[in-house]
């Protein structure tokens, strides 16, 4: 990729090496400074007109402030504050986070602080970082479950930048697509300077009609695969792999499923869990002062309250006591008691389990939220993908019938995981380690309590998203579902899986009030892996079907 005059450098402080960050740091921070006293002087920098050079002494400044909060390294961070030092000094206003922590959701004092995290969290903090060149928000969060983490780090690293059927540009462009079909401003953003960074022509960034045909021609699958996986045929991956000069291969076609589903989940996530702007990404930092209420005006009219502020109000406008949500963890509990006491004493009949599956998929077409309404896509997100009104609908509406998919017919286990490393080597094996840790994760609390068999519980919840989706599995009885899932908790699992845009904090704080963020967040990594193993499932029989 070609240099832009002036541009700075960053690649050497995703070092692991003191000594090479240093030296990184020292040429940055030249850079920075003396374009800095050009503009201070009103004369031009590094060759370009001063607004040119205040842009991108902006977003130099921008990058400065995330690496002053965000860098595992501390070296990194003391630095990067000097750097920010300096230039204040030469009078030119330098950059300030908007919001508080990892999470609109989740208060930062409940998160895990850079610089105060264990060694164990340190060695997963750098190891990203040296990865992703960032230490990013939605690890900030995820690190709440280290062993996820490690897992979920390895799989992403391994799709986006291991050897592999697709380039590295298409790798994040598919990215950049999955994303953007849920409107998800904060991973586009992200992929969109990863799509640069590799070599990505900036054209193709102007709308899908603008990349390659072959590019262009995945956009079906991505907006089945997000929206209504279970309309997936052979006959479109038939299409896919039969293009002529715009054919895909399999390996390729397996390649971009896995990032579609991956990030399609990931929107999931961050949508589910609140995830902030990055600090030197828009909507992350402003170069407006502080007024002394803590935000300006100007903040306000941008839709930027203070983030106390918003917790508080948000908080109060759910009004619950704390020995109702206490009575609502012990009658949780209580049901689990039970349901374990019925399991013992009998099992329904098959006919009977078939029946309670049917009446689960059927009500759970009928859980959607007082606040649910369409949202349209921004500008800026909703061209990289074709069709922008396309979106979930559940499957039974308008006397539509959609079969059953069941599991003992077509599993990961059996059939999904075989096919992906076959074709794609060493990546079922690391999505099955994936898989496993989310639905296997436990710590034996629920909120105050200890010892606790959750197993119950999870396998619930990753049981209603596949129900959802019309996955049934034969020895599991829906009726539980209703049992241990209630409206609020339902609304939130559906809304987060099937349209992530549309959730809110209400919606996060009115389930399992008496819980802590790290379950809630738990709660999300079971969505994620669920709604992935789903999806995979629709597009992997398709591709079974059209080899056979």
């Amino acid at each position: 990729m070609e240099e832009r005059e002036g541009e700075v450098r960053w690649d050497g402080l995703c070092s692991r090496d003191a000594a090479a960050r240093a030296a990184a740091l020292d040429t940055i921070g030249q850079a920075v400074l003396r374009r800095a006293e050009s503009i201070a002087s009103g004369a031009a920098a590094d060759g370009l007109p001063v607004p040119a050079a205040r842009d991108g002494l902006g977003e130099a400044l921008a990058r400065l402030l995330m690496l002053s909060k965000r860098c595992p390294f501390p070296d990194v961070r003391e630095k990067s504050e000097a750097i920010l030092g300096g230039v204040q000094e030469l009078g030119i206003r330098i950059p300030r986070p908007l919001g508080h922590g990892p999470s609109r959701f989740i208060p930062e004092k409940e998160t895990i602080q850079v610089g105060k995290e264990d060694a164990t969290m340190h060695t997963l903090f750098a190891e990203s970082f040296a990865t992703l060149g960032r230490l990013d928000n939605v690890t900030l969060v995820m690190v709440f479950h280290p062993q996820y983490l490690e897992s979920f780090l390895k799989t992403q690293h391994y799709l986006l930048q291991m050897d592999g059927p697709l380039p590295l540009h298409y790798r994040h462009y598919i990215g950049i697509m999955a994303a953007a079909r849920h409107q998800c401003s904060y991973l586009v953003n992200l992929h969109v300077n990863d799509f640069l960074h590799v070599g990505g022509d900036p054209k193709w960034l102007n709308g899908l009609e603008n990349a390659p045909q072959k590019l262009q021609n995945l956009g079906e699958l991505n907006k089945m695969l997000a929206h209504r996986p279970w309309l997936i045929t052979k006959e479109h991956i038939e299409q896919l792999l039969k293009t002529e000069e715009n054919s895909w291969s399999l390996a390729e076609l397996i390649h971009a499923v896995v990032l579609l589903t991956h990030y399609h989940s990931l929107a999931s996530f961050t949508f589910g869990c609140g995830i902030s702007p990055e600090i030197d990404c828009e909507g992350g930092h402003t170069f407006r002062p502080p007024s002394v209420s803590n935000y300006c005006i100007c903040d306000i009219t941008n839709g930027y309250h203070g983030v106390d502020e918003i917790h508080a109000s948000q908080a109060a406008s759910i009004p619950v006591s704390s020995t109702e949500s206490v009575c609502e963890v012990e009658a949780l509990m209580e049901k689990m008691k039970q349901l374990q006491e019925c399991r013992d004493e009998e099992e329904a009949s098959q006919e009977e389990m078939a029946t309670r599956f049917e009446r689960e998929k059927r009500e759970s077409m009928f859980v959607c939220s007082s606040e649910d309404e369409e949202s349209a896509a921004t500008r800026d997100v909703s061209r990289h993908f074709e069709d922008t009104s396309y979106g979930y609908k559940d499957f039974s509406r308008h006397g539509m019938h959609v079969p059953t998919f069941r599991v003992q017919d077509y599993s990961w286990e059996d059939h999904g995981y075989s096919l992906v490393n076959r074709l794609y080597p060493d990546v079922g094996q690391l999505l099955d380690e994936k898989f496993h840790i989310a639905y296997n994760l436990t710590y034996n609390t629920m909120a105050m309590h200890k010892d606790v068999d959750t197993s119950m519980l999870r396998r619930a919840i990753w049981n209603y998203i596949h129900c959802m989706f019309g996955i049934r599995y034969d020895d599991y009885d829906y009726g539980e579902i209703n049992q241990l899932l209630d409206r609020s908790f339902k609304v939130y699992i559906k809304t987060v899986v099937c349209t992530p845009e549309k959730t809110t904090k209400r919606m996060y704080d009115s389930f399992w009030r008496q819980f802590e963020h790290s379950e809630k967040v738990h709660v999300n990594l079971l969505l994620v892996e669920a709604r992935m193993q789903a999806e995979l499932l629709y597009a992997l029989r398709a591709i079974t079907r059209y080899m056979t």
